[in-house]
């Protein structure tokens, strides 16, 4: 039986203050479109997901609010996709044609346990 699985896309922390250009970006979005439409293909795809903005905050006891989730590490998330696979295997496969591994970054494979009624 299959499971959702979330791959988590991970890179060094600075780098979004490069401005790009729009034949740059379609250049750069177009390793992510096929990989992407790949795995739709197969019927495995939940959700294409996004890229994530590098600002954020993050709300802690307490409602203590910090600028910029986990400013104190040198990674950060840049996006994310919900697969479908029969295995933690299958998932980290599926995450091995991962755009972002060429230019120094990682994919993070967790299972998604359903929240019960």
């Amino acid at each position: 039986m299959s499971k959702d699985f979330l791959l988590i896309f991970r890179r060094e922390a600075g780098g979004d203050d490069v401005q790009m250009s729009p034949e740059e970006i379609q250049a750069m979005m177009k390793p992510w479109q096929d990989w992407i439409g790949g795995i739709a293909a197969q019927n495995k795809l939940v959700t294409a997901g996004s890229r994530l903005e590098s600002d954020g905050n993050v709300v802690k006891p307490n409602n203590l609010i910090t600028n910029g989730p986990f400013v104190e590490i040198k990674e950060v998330l840049g996006g994310y996709t919900i697969v479908k696979a029969n295995s933690l295997e299958e998932a980290t496969e599926m995450s091995k044609g991962c755009p972002i591994l060429h230019v120094g970054g990682s994919v993070e494979v967790r299972a998604i346990i359903p929240m019960e009624n």
